[in-house]
């Protein structure tokens, strides 16, 4: 029993190892799709030993510090001013920041993700139409509890050279955060203040 259970935390270890080479080489951001993908490149399609998302992000923080190196150091650095940038440009939507430029786990393929608040979503596509800033624009499927999913506007454009993906908010929506697809609960969501600070310590 505890050789067959030993053999199972193996398998987790490297489909989470797996999963992280993944997402960090090419780009998948789906945590599922990650593991599924994995567990398909390690001969084992049907296991059932699936490491949690957590567990991912843990291996997906050391791969980029043994493989990436300095080289994420300063892309991490570069996706942070950028996100500032942006968030400067669009201070009258409050602006948050979120997911990975924000938890230091933004590789190559990484978006900049930030939460906008308005009391409609035409107020930002005006405002970037009006500020010729070429757009995409779309919507976002997020989970708020345990099993309310709600769908959001969203907009994409390109700042610096990085995509930048908006997702925006009902003004009241600041006081509750999706949940975060990592460990399910309400997302940490950055104010300016707090992202430069981010640069400041880097």
């Amino acid at each position: 029993m505890g050789r067959t259970a030993g053999r199972d935390q193996q398998m987790r270890v490297r489909i989470a190892q797996e999963a992280a080479r993944l997402m960090a080489e090419e780009g998948i951001h789906d945590y599922y799709v990650a593991k599924r993908k994995a567990a398909q490149h390690l001969g084992a399609p049907d296991t059932r030993n699936m490491p949690r998302n957590v567990e991912v992000e843990t291996a997906l923080q050391e791969y980029q510090r043994l493989f990436r190196g300095e080289e994420q150091v300063n892309r991490l650095r570069e996706l942070r001013e950028n996100a500032v940038h942006a968030m400067r440009f669009l201070a009258q939507f409050s602006p948050r920041l979120v997911g990975s430029v924000l938890s230091g786990t933004a590789g190559r393929h990484a978006d900049i993700n930030l939460h906008l608040f308005a009391d409609t979503s035409e107020e930002v596509s005006l405002f970037l139409m009006n500020s010729n800033i070429p757009f995409k624009a779309s919507h976002k499927r997020l989970r708020l509890g345990r099993e309310e999913w709600r769908e959001f506007p969203s907009f994409g454009f390109a700042a610096g050279g990085h995509p930048v993906d908006l997702v925006v908010f009902p003004r009241e929506g600041s006081r509750e955060a999706p949940r975060s697809p990592v460990d399910g609960r309400p997302m940490h969501r950055a104010r300016l203040q707090e992202v430069e600070a981010l640069l400041e310590e880097s």
